[in-house]
C-alpha cells in the first residue's frame, strides 16, 4: 500500500492568493440578478495567443469549489494548447447551476455579453453541461465562440475528436505498460459516459475490449451498456475493479488519497481534466504503484485541436490527423519522464512550459 500524506487545505487562503498560485493573468466574476447568472471566467496565460477553453455548467457545492475548478481547468488549458503546438493560451469558464434546470437562452446570452467584454482575450466553447445549441445562444452576443454547429460554419461537437485523442493516448500507454498497443481483450473501466466518454466506449468496443462503465445518469448508462455490451457498475465500485486500464472521463480529482490505494489497474488514461487531485503527491505515488499515467491535458487535447482548426479554417480530416499525433507525443513524454526521473504529469508540464517560455522570448522582441 502506498502511504500518502494528506494535502493540507488552507481555508484562510484569499481569492488573490489562489489566483496568484499558478500565475493567472485574470479572473472575472460574472453576476446578473435578472437571469440568475453566476459565472467565473479564468484566463491563465495568453503568451501563445488568446485563451481558449470551454464553459462548464455544474452544481458546485460552493463558490469556493467553483473557483478552484476554474483555476485548475484554465491552467490545464494553457498546457494543453502549448504541448499540442497550438497558438493559443489557456482559459476556462464555469457557470454555477444545474444544467438541466437552470439553463436558458437569457442566461446564456447574458454570459455571452461578459465574454464579449473581454475583447477576444477569452474564446469560449462547449464543455460539461453545455451543447452546441448553447454555443449558438452565446454567439448571438459575441463572436468569441468556437465549437459552433456545422450549419453555422463551425466544427460541431468536439467530443468525438476528444475521444479519439484519448484513445490514441490510451493505446500509447498500453504499449508502455503491456508491450503492445492493442486493446483487444483488455479490461477497461470508463468513469463517465457522457459526450466524450460515450464516443470513447464506442472506440474501445470496436477493438473488442471488455468494458465496465459508470455514470450519474442511469438512462445514459442503459443506453451505452445496451449499445456496446458494456457492464454497468456502481459509482464507488469502479475504483475496486480488477482491470487493466482505468479511464476517468467525468470530473477531476478522482485519483486521490482514497482511491489510489484501491485502484488495481496498470494504466490510467482518460479524458477528464485534472485527474490527479494533487500532482506533487499523486504523480510520484503512481510511479511507486507501477501505474502508467497518460497526462490528462495531453491526451484529451483533441477537442481543443478541433475547435482551434475552426478558427484557422476548419478541416475535419486535418483535425483528426493532428489529434492522431497524440500517440507519439505521449510516448515522448514517457521517455522524457524516464530520462529525468520524474513522473509523467511533471514531464508533460515541463514540455509545455518550455514551449511557452521559448515563444514568449520570440514575441517579446517587437
Amino acid at each position: 500500500m502506498v502511504e500518502l500524506k494528506e494535502v493540507e487545505v488552507k481555508k484562510d487562503k484569499s481569492v488573490f492568493d489562489q489566483i496568484s498560485e499558478h500565475n493567472h493573468e485574470k479572473v472575472v466574476f460574472c453576476h446578473d440578478k435578472e437571469t440568475g447568472l453566476k459565472a467565473i471566467i479564468g484566463i491563465h496565460n495568453t503568451v501563445l495567443g488568446p485563451a481558449l477553453g470551454g464553459t462548464r455548467m455544474w452544481s458546485y457545492a460552493s463558490e469556493a469549489e467553483a473557483l478552484d475548478d476554474v483555476l485548475r481547468l484554465s491552467r490545464g488549458m494553457t498546457y494543453k494548447a502549448a504541448i499540442s503546438g497550438l497558438n493559443l493560451g489557456g482559459g476556462k469558464a464555469v457557470i454555477i447551476g444545474d444544467a438541466k434546470k437552470d439553463k436558458n437562452e437569457a442566461l446564456l446570452r447574458r454570459f455571452g455579453r461578459f465574454v464579449k467584454n473581454l475583447n477576444g482575450a477569452y474564446i469560449t466553447a462547449e464543455d460539461v453541461g453545455m451543447t452546441t445549441k448553447d454555443m449558438e445562444y452565446i454567439r448571438m452576443e459575441t463572436e468569441h465562440v468556437s465549437g459552433l454547429p456545422e450549419s453555422m460554419g463551425g466544427s460541431g461537437d468536439p467530443s468525438p475528436v476528444t475521444a479519439y485523442g484519448t484513445y490514441m493516448g490510451m493505446k500509447a500507454a498500453a504499449k508502455k505498460a503491456f508491450g503492445s498497443d492493442s486493446l483487444e481483450g483488455k479490461k477497461i473501466s470508463v468513469q463517465g459516459v457522457g459526450h466524450v466518454g460515450g464516443y470513447l466506449v464506442e472506440l474501445l468496443a470496436k477493438e473488442n475490449a471488455q468494458i465496465f462503465i459508470t455514470d450519474i445518469y442511469e438512462d445514459r448508462l442503459r443506453e451505452v451498456s445496451e449499445k456496446y455490451n458494456a457492464k454497468v457498475v456502481g459509482m464507488d465500485e469502479i475504483y475496486d475493479l480488477d482491470v487493466d486500464i482505468y479511464s476517468p472521463c467525468a470530473l477531476g480529482g478522482t485519483v486521490n488519497n482514497d482511491t489510489l490505494n484501491r485502484l488495481k489497474c496498470q494504466v490510467i488514461a482518460g479524458c477528464a481534466n485534472n485527474q490527479l487531485r494533487d500532482e506533487k503527491v499523486h504523480g510520484p505515488a503512481l510511479i511507486e504503484k507501477g501505474i502508467v499515467y497518460a497526462p490528462d491535458f495531453l491526451i484529451n487535447a483533441g477537442g481543443l485541436i478541433n475547435v482551434y482548426s475552426e478558427l484557422t479554417g476548419y478541416n475535419r480530416e486535418s483535425a483528426y490527423a493532428q489529434t492522431e499525433r497524440i500517440y507519439g507525443y505521449t510516448l515522448d513524454i514517457f521517455e522524457l519522464a524516464e530520462k529525468e526521473g520524474i513522473h509523467n504529469q511533471a514531464a508533460a508540464v515541463k514540455m509545455a512550459k518550455k514551449r511557452i517560455e521559448s515563444i514568449g522570448k520570440v514575441r517579446s522582441t517587437y
